[in-house]
């Protein structure tokens, strides 16, 4: 006898692929570049994908998957853009405040 599923199986894979994503921005893109054209479909050369590597990599995946899935920048997609660049930034911050602490 089979049992049912509440959740399914691509449902979970999507979910996890985003939470890598989430957790290993810096990884992702790094993936991304490599194995794949996504981040040239969305920016046309290197030299932005790699700044955004270096400072804002959460901000640049946000970005690319924007671009690729068509969304104008506006309304709710500049709403989680900005979110985006407030996590990196934020990040930035942390690092900087735990190191004039000590």
């Amino acid at each position: 006898m089979q049992e049912k599923c509440t959740i399914r199986e691509e449902n979970f894979v999507g979910c996890l692929l985003v939470i890598v994503f989430l957790a290993f921005p810096r990884i992702a893109l790094a993936l991304l570049f490599l194995f794949s054209n996504y981040l040239q479909r969305a920016y046309h050369g290197l030299l932005w994908p790699l700044l955004g590597f270096l400072f804002l990599p959460l901000t640049t995946l946000v970005y690319a998957w924007m671009a690729n899935s068509r969304m104008p920048i506006a309304g709710i997609n500049l709403l989680i853009l900005l979110v985006a660049v407030v996590v990196d930034l934020e990040g930035l911050s942390s690092g900087e405040y735990h190191r004039r602490r000590r």
